[in-house]
């Protein structure tokens, strides 16, 4: 038995049987025994790595704690630190350190010593903090950009993008490999949304996540590719990759995005949205009715579709037919039939939702009701016996009435149909693994210190703070007297309907999220 091995049962860390598992498992799978430890969660890698620290005499380090050089960085190209998981630490008086994971192998140090001719000395580091910095210092993909780069003639920086191989070096598989791990980056830190932005001197590559944009590390060469990786997704939408002087819109299922936003369908449950005890029992109640309709409102961005489907969620049982018209179709939910609008071909909203009540549906999402016809056809389907699920872009639940109205809708209309008003905004809540109290003049408030599964912001994930409006006859005599949104909020006070900015500071008091959100979202 080894000295590792002797180590690990003196020191108890492992049980005898964990231990000839994972020595059968790394006989059957030419893996590291210590790889296999820790891929089986026998030990967790830093103990094991300081272990193997002191038994060869190296040094164990905290990779994210370090502040790297850039002069170590480019001492050693990324292709090379890609492909040997590696990552320079220091380079001083031509000795290169690097921090390795695994400290048997010896290839790296000598392809160094061979190939760039500079002196290594190396350090153990946790192999999931090399993979951050290496995305961090050499950027997304840049041992792929680097490696395509190589391999043909590099392009003159005033080179117009019109080129003739641009089709066939979108289907190029360094290409395609380069878009894959801009993809999976994004979706292994959650973004939502992919931003290329490019610019004389570059390209900024941005993403949204929780709601906020994030710059992301790329190599500065990764310009010289750019219509490439434009062709590229486009390629994979289906798209024109000629066309480049319309706007174009396409869609593509990307293996990882399946495998991760699958499990996200959890999400369209009422109990998970963030809402209030009071709100989500007050949101049972009115979508439990049979007819009328339920006006989800706020700006672009703010939640409401994944609200909408929450409550379709709910609703989606055998005995009812439920009918969506979209625009886009978002989610893909089964047992309810869902049409994506297409006004280029006639297919709008009025139109979509006109047709459909030939189905006889029992439930009808209108994912927006923009102008007179649509909502005078949404009242007509409610009036008629149906309940409507549909969404308003105002700032305030009390604005949606004026909304209405200014469309042109009688207000006795809106009276006898709309059941509720909401509004929501999304804010961001505070990491879990690195929340830590504080007081402020006597009080107990939360913030996230950051960590690594947070990327270090302080939040992970987002929720909805909401202001539920119910048309009760107060609000309603209101709104017969065409009375301003402002009006109607006062009402709304005086009756003890609590406002977005009073949700938010609920969810302070409980540590859920802090002050400097809510105030991002709205107003105290």
């Amino acid at each position: 038995m080894g000295k590792l091995e002797n180590e690990l049962l003196a020191r108890a860390l492992v049980a005898r049987e964990q231990l000839d598992k994972a020595l059968d498992l790394a006989q059957r799978t030419h893996k590291p025994l210590p790889t296999v430890l820790v891929e089986q969660g026998f030990v967790s890698e830093p103990v094991l790595l300081g272990i193997l620290a002191e038994q060869h005499g190296l040094k164990f380090v905290i990779l994210k704690d370090q502040s790297i050089p850039e002069r170590a960085v480019k001492s050693v190209p990324p292709k090379l630190a890609a492909y040997y998981t590696i990552m320079p630490v220091q380079f001083e008086a031509g000795v290169l350190t690097i921090a390795v994971s695994n400290p048997f192998d010896m290839s790296p140090v000598e392809d160094i010593q061979t190939n760039l001719g500079h002196q290594v000395e190396r350090v153990l580091a946790c192999r999931e903090d090399i993979l951050e910095g290496l995305r961090k210092y050499y950027g997304v993909g840049a041992d792929t950009v680097e490696r395509i780069l190589a391999g043909a003639d590099r392009p003159e920086e005033d080179a117009k993008e019109e080129s003739h191989d641009i089709g066939r070096m979108a289907e190029d598989a360094s290409v395609v490999r380069l878009v894959n791990q801009l993809f999976h980056e994004a979706i292994k830190d959650r973004a939502t949304d992919i931003h290329f932005e490019v610019y004389r001197d570059g390209i900024v590559v941005r993403r949204r996540i929780d709601g906020i944009l994030f710059d992301t590390t790329v190599p500065k060469n990764i310009r010289l590719l750019y219509p490439a990786i434009v062709s590229r997704i486009k390629l994979m939408s289906g798209l024109n990759i000629v066309e480049r002087r319309l706007p174009q819109e396409g869609r593509s299922r990307v293996k990882d995005i399946v495998v991760r936003i699958l499990p996200a369908a959890m999400l369209f449950d009422l109990p998970q949205l963030g809402l209030s005890e009071v709100h989500r029992r007050a949101l049972e109640e009115f979508i439990a009715k049979p007819h009328g309709i339920i006006f989800v409102t706020g700006p672009t961005g703010s939640g409401k579709s994944t609200t909408l489907y929450a409550c379709l969620n709910r609703l989606n049982t055998r005995d009812r037919k439920i009918i969506t018209i979209e625009d886009p179709v978002e989610y893909e939910l089964r047992g309810i039939t869902q049409t994506q609008i297409k006004p280029a071909i006639g297919l709008t909203f009025a139109r979509a939702l006109r047709s459909m009540l030939r189905h006889d549906p029992d439930v009808m999402m209108v994912g927006e009701v923009r102008d007179r016809e649509t909502a005078d056809i949404a009242i007509q389907t409610a009036m008629t016996g149906h309940l409507v699920l549909s969404t308003l872009h105002t700032n305030d639940a009390a604005g949606g009435a004026v909304r209405l109205i200014d469309m042109g809708i009688d207000p006795y209309l809106i009276t006898s149909t709309v059941l509720l008003f909401t509004a929501q905004r999304l804010v961001r809540v505070i990491c879990r693994e690195c929340r830590e109290s504080r007081q402020v003049d006597g009080q107990t408030v939360y913030r996230g210190k950051g960590c690594r599964e947070c990327n270090h912001s302080g939040y992970r994930g987002r929720l909805a703070i909401s202001e539920f409006l119910p048309l009760t006859p107060e609000i309603q005599d209101l709104i017969l007297r065409k009375s301003s949104a402002k009006l109607i909020r006062e009402k709304a006070d005086t009756l003890g309907m609590a406002a977005l900015a009073a949700d938010g500071l609920d969810k302070i008091s409980h540590g859920i999220t802090t002050i400097e959100e809510v105030l991002r979202v709205t107003t105290l």
